[in-house]
């Protein structure tokens, strides 16, 4: 007996084998099969709305908030633009007004 709708395939493309007990990634909402399924493992472009870290910024040290859905590196960037407090961040927002 066969069983034509059961399971799915990967969505990782270099994978793209059909799993029986498909998983749907969280972030992205697609298919993987249980090797592929962590963010790291198939590369998710959307882990950063659901892998809730504080990044801390390279210059000052200091931990930088950061809200559900917002890219890291952007709010890092603007914190370093506006709010660090290092001796580089400080010459460069000195030169900016210039």
């Amino acid at each position: 007996m066969e069983f034509p709708d059961l399971g799915a395939h990967c969505s990782w493309a270099a994978c793209q084998r059909l799993d029986f007990l498909p998983l749907k990634c969280d972030a992205c909402e697609r298919i993987f099969c249980t090797d592929h399924v962590a963010y790291a493992q198939h590369e998710c472009t959307s882990a950063y709305k659901k892998d809730v870290q504080v990044p801390v910024c390279p210059l000052c040290n200091t931990p930088v908030p950061v809200r559900r859905g917002e890219m890291p590196d952007v709010v890092v960037g603007e914190h370093i633009d506006r709010d660090c407090r290092s001796d580089p961040a400080q010459r460069q927002r000195k030169h900016q007004r210039g």
